[in-house]
């Protein structure tokens, strides 16, 4: 099942992919009596996300194509989700070449840093580049979303524990970075910092997420693409460390790493391409001001 967010009249809603377009989940409840949450927030704070799709495997995927869509070009999209309890990012986790795995010391563990929830924006939103923190910049990254609470679990455990995966555009002040390590959680924090979206899809319908490129695309020419066979620490992996010293709650998100950062800069579209996914696609601009002016 592939799920989104809507911008409806200043409000935010789920909606499922259908071949016709997006149905969101208020039109669902209408049309089958049901009450699901409404938000893909709700949905996994609830813990409903599951018995969605459940619903979407036993005849849902069908009953959508009899109901009212709003059509892909339509679409105002929001990020996936608000405010999640936690973002966790890796750094320097893709070997160019599958080779190199075989190098990867086995105590080695991952490079890791938190993201406020004030840094997220959505496909088609403004990447909002700040005047004092000199370079930016943006990381395609495959992103994990958490569906249930978890701690301490394993590797082989974790997939039952996540909803989904989504695409991300991670960015950095590079040069607050660069003057000193320690500096990174600062650089990665500037408002409209993680763009993530338009779409989740959720674990059942990625038969082998190793398989899975991901590319870092800016003014429409790729840049740096990467499989996720070659991270030194793959998705499930992850999400078992992480658990290993936090409790992971419904809609952390945890982002895997990029295959290559690019520079960007006021005019500049980026975009984050994984196999299998809507784009995610963000315009850069040099204030908030310049954005309004964009949009008109």
């Amino acid at each position: 099942m592939k799920l989104t967010t809507l911008r409806l009249h200043d409000n935010e809603h789920a909606a499922i992919y259908a071949p016709h377009g997006l149905v969101t989940i208020e039109t669902i409840n209408r049309s089958s009596e049901a009450s699901w949450p409404i938000t893909i927030t709700g949905l996994l704070i609830s813990g409903r996300l599951r018995d969605l799709t459940d619903w979407y495997r036993e005849g849902g995927e069908h009953q959508l194509t009899q109901m009212p869509a709003i059509t892909y070009g339509e679409a105002n999209f929001a990020p996936l989700i608000r405010n999640p309890g936690k973002i966790w990012g890796i750094g320097m986790n893709y070997v160019l070449h599958e080779e190199e795995l075989k190098d990867v010391a086995l105590d080695e563990e991952p490079v890791g840093f938190m993201k406020p929830s004030t840094t997220l924006i959505g496909p088609g939103d403004a990447i909002i580049l700040p005047t004092d923190a000199g370079v930016i910049t943006a990381e395609a990254e495959l992103a994990i979303i958490i569906g249930k609470e978890c701690r301490n679990i394993t590797e082989a455990e974790a997939p039952s524990f996540v909803a989904g995966f989504t695409t991300a555009l991670d960015m950095t002040a590079a040069d607050i970075h660069a003057r000193n390590p320690r500096f990174l959680t600062r650089a990665k924090s500037y408002d409209t910092f993680l763009s993530i979206g338009p779409q989740m899809i959720t674990t059942d319908e990625i038969p082998e997420i190793l398989d899975l490129e991901v590319a870092t695309i800016l003014n429409e020419e790729s840049q740096h693409r990467n499989r996720v066979f070659n991270m030194k620490f793959r998705p499930w992996f992850t999400v078992a460390f992480h658990s290993s010293f936090m409790t992971l709650l419904p809609g952390d998100v945890i982002l895997t790493g990029t295959p290559g950062p690019v520079v960007i800069r006021n005019g500049d579209k980026v975009e984050c391409h994984v196999d299998g996914f809507e784009a995610l696609v963000n315009m850069v601009c040099i204030s908030d001001k310049t954005y309004r002016n964009i949009r008109k």
